[in-house]
C-alpha cells in the first residue's frame, strides 16, 4: 500500500506501491527567492511544533475555536452561568474541569495552553491570533451552547465576531478569553503575538471593541498589535 498524510490530519490508503515525486528545497533556497512574508493559518496547537519547522514567516492566523471545541468543548456562557444552568450540564462540565480549581480555571488554562504553545512554537517570529468568531450554529454544538444561542437563518452574517464582544450578555464569555489572551502575553512572556478583531461591521463597532480591550488590559503598543479583519465589503468603504 501507498500512504498519503498530504492533507494534514486526515490520511489517505492506497492500493499497491504509488510512484511519488520528492522535492528538496533548503531554507537558503526560500530565503533567496521570496519577496513578501509568507505565513501560515494554524488552527491546531499539537502541530504547531511540526509546522514550525517548514520555511515561513510565522503565523498569519491562529483561530481560537479550534482550542475552544477541540480542548475544552464548552459553551463558555455555561461556564460564567455555571450556577443557573441544567445540574446535568453542571455535572458534565465539573467531569471536564476536573483537576483545575473551577470551571472557568479551566477554560482560561486550557485556551491559554493552547495559544501559549502556537506563539512558543515559532517564537520569535509574529504569531496572529483571531479573537473567537464562532457563529451561533457552532456555538450551540459546544456543551451547554442551546441553552444561550438562538437559532439563525443566516448564520454567517449573524451574531458573532466583534458585535458578540460588545453584548453585555456575552461580555463574561469574552472576558475569560481576554484573561488567557493576558496569561500568555503577560504571564508567560509571549511577546511575538498580536490581535485580530474578526468580522467587523462599523467604525464605530471597531473603536468601541478597542476601548473594550484597553479597559481589560489589552492595549496596542510596540510589542502588541492589534488588527481587524477586512472581509466585508463595508471595511474597505468605511
Amino acid at each position: 500500500i501507498t500512504i498519503s498524510c498530504c492533507e494534514g490530519d486526515i490520511g489517505f490508503i492506497y492500493e499497491d506501491w504509488l510512484d511519488i515525486e520528492t522535492h528538496n528545497i533548503t531554507k537558503q533556497e526560500y530565503s533567496s527567492k521570496k519577496n513578501i512574508n509568507i505565513m501560515l493559518n494554524i488552527g491546531n496547537p499539537s502541530l504547531a511544533f511540526q509546522f514550525a519547522k517548514l520555511p515561513n514567516d510565522g503565523v498569519g492566523l491562529a483561530r481560537i475555536e479550534f482550542i475552544i471545541n477541540n480542548h475544552i468543548g464548552i459553551h463558555p456562557l455555561a461556564i460564567s452561568n455555571f450556577q443557573n444552568i441544567e445540574k446535568d450540564i453542571q455535572k458534565e462540565i465539573i467531569k471536564k474541569s476536573i483537576g483545575y480549581t473551577n470551571p472557568q480555571h479551566f477554560f482560561i488554562s486550557k485556551l491559554a495552553e493552547g495559544i501559549a504553545t502556537i506563539a512558543a512554537a515559532f517564537f520569535p517570529k509574529k504569531v496572529i491570533i483571531r479573537l473567537s468568531d464562532f457563529k451561533t450554529n457552532e456555538y450551540r454544538n459546544l456543551l451547554g451552547g442551546n441553552e444561550f444561542e438562538t437559532i439563525e437563518e443566516n448564520p454567517m452574517i449573524g451574531f458573532r465576531g466583534a458585535s458578540r464582544y460588545l453584548c453585555p450578555n456575552f461580555l463574561p464569555a469574552f472576558k475569560m478569553e481576554l484573561e488567557a489572551i493576558k496569561k500568555v502575553i503577560y504571564d508567560m512572556q509571549l511577546n511575538n503575538i498580536a490581535l485580530l478583531v474578526p468580522f467587523v461591521r462599523t467604525i464605530t463597532e471597531a473603536s468601541d471593541v478597542i476601548r473594550l480591550l484597553e479597559h481589560e488590559g489589552i492595549k496596542s503598543n510596540e510589542f502588541l498589535k492589534i488588527y481587524m479583519m477586512c472581509e466585508i465589503p463595508s471595511n474597505a468603504l468605511l
